[in-house]
């Protein structure tokens, strides 16, 4: 077996590498860290996530579970907000919204489906869009009354509650109702119909969906998020969808 001795000189170079690239870590993240605790002082309820070097030199990105975005400066002072655009070769790149549909994408993926009404398509899936809805929103009817012409031409929905009003609300009790409904489907089409539905509780995800709707940005019903991560606000054709989607 063949050996080889590393030269002192290359020893000592490789210690010194290393000590220099632990160093550089340790203070990015004692400098993430300090920046994360002078804004959680200064702002409580901002929820803070994640700090991470921005794209920008000298800038910090700030994440939180509120869906808002900001950059702060190195020692926190100062804040930035909007979206941040880069000039390339291509054209103007908006890096803030990029980054927001990768997030998106990944929160609504690590959310899971468990929980959700969904309304399948017919034949082989083509697609599939995830619908913050609300029971008593007109256009979220008008969005259900096409849903079945989404599913005929292979695009899945996924329903998840967003009751506007917010919880300890009719809208959000309706919400429940159908959730806890035997046939889940069956309630929500007569919900969205305007008929009644037998009120009923049960341990349910409503909340939880409302609070994923506030965390990707949800401002309003209905919010069709497509898998890549962009959201569709308000109140689309079908066959609009199905053109973004590129499924015609």
């Amino acid at each position: 077996m063949l050996t080889f001795k590393i030269p002192r000189s290359l020893t000592f170079l490789l210690t010194t590498l290393a000590c220099v690239f632990y160093g550089a870590t340790a203070s990015a993240d004692a400098t993430e860290d300090a920046i994360a605790a002078k804004l959680s002082e200064a702002i409580p309820r901002l929820n803070i996530t994640g700090v991470s070097p921005s794209e920008v030199p000298g800038l910090y990105e700030v994440s939180s579970s509120n869906g808002g975005n900001i950059l702060a400066t190195e020692d926190g002072q100062y804040l930035l907000t909007g979206d941040v655009l880069k000039v390339t070769p291509q054209g103007i790149a908006n890096l803030s919204e990029e980054k927001r549909l990768t997030q998106r994408s990944e929160t609504l993926t690590a959310f899971g489906t468990d929980g959700i009404i969904t309304y399948p398509a017919k034949g082989g899936e083509k697609a599939s869009i995830a619908v913050f809805t609300d029971i008593d929103c007109p256009y979220c009817r008008k969005f259900h009354n096409e849903v079945p012409e989404l599913n005929d031409m292979g695009i899945t929905v996924h329903y998840y509650g967003f009751p506007r009003s917010g919880p300890n609300t009719p809208s959000f009790a309706k919400y429940v109702s159908v959730w806890c409904s035997e046939d889940q489907r069956s309630a929500m089409d007569a919900a969205k119909q305007g008929r009644s539905v037998e009120g009923q509780n049960c341990e349910n995800p409503i909340n939880a969906q409302y609070q994923l709707g506030q965390q990707v940005g949800v401002t309003g019903t209905p919010a069709i998020v497509l898998e890549n991560g962009q959201i569709i606000p308000g109140y689309r054709p079908a066959k609009q969808i199905a053109e973004v989607l590129e499924v015609l």
